[in-house]
């Protein structure tokens, strides 16, 4: 599990986050995004040797958290677990692009009409299209004509 969805189930939570400058920061988180901006209230900020001030919002970018000091009631264990595994798409590969190009062929040929799909199909599986004999640039230096 990464750290960041493990901190944006920490919704409600009393933490106490210490920043790059040395600022402590002590709220109830409100939520975190994916950059780990947290955005919390009832926000107690020290600054490093300065008074604290009291906030009733405040939002922390991301870079620029050090660390997170979590209670100690905190169930761990149960956060820990992630509810659904991802399971990732996969990409089309270059045989399956093939298949693809012989059905729509089959169906374009079913419907008495014709499209070459060739460029698909007769290469080496497992390579890219690519661009054909380049974007018309890099001719050389010329003879200065």
């Amino acid at each position: 599990m990464k750290l960041v969805r493990f901190l944006m189930k920490l919704t409600n939570e009393t933490v106490s986050i210490e920043l790059k400058n040395g600022t402590v920061v002590h709220g109830t988180i409100i939520g975190v995004d994916i950059s780990m901006n947290t955005h919390l209230k009832t926000v107690k900020l020290t600054v490093k040797g300065k008074n604290p001030v009291t906030l009733d919002h405040l939002s922390v970018r991301g870079n620029n958290i050090r660390y997170y000091i979590l209670p100690d009631s905190l169930n761990l264990e149960t956060l820990l677990v992630e509810e659904t595994p991802r399971v990732k798409p996969k990409k089309p590969t270059a045989g399956m692009l093939c298949v693809y190009a012989f059905h729509a062929r089959v169906l374009v040929q079913n419907q008495s009409k014709f499209t070459s799909y060739s460029g698909l199909c007769n290469r080496k599986p497992g390579r890219a299209l690519g661009r054909g004999r380049g974007r018309g640039r890099g001719r050389g230096r010329g003879r200065g004509r």
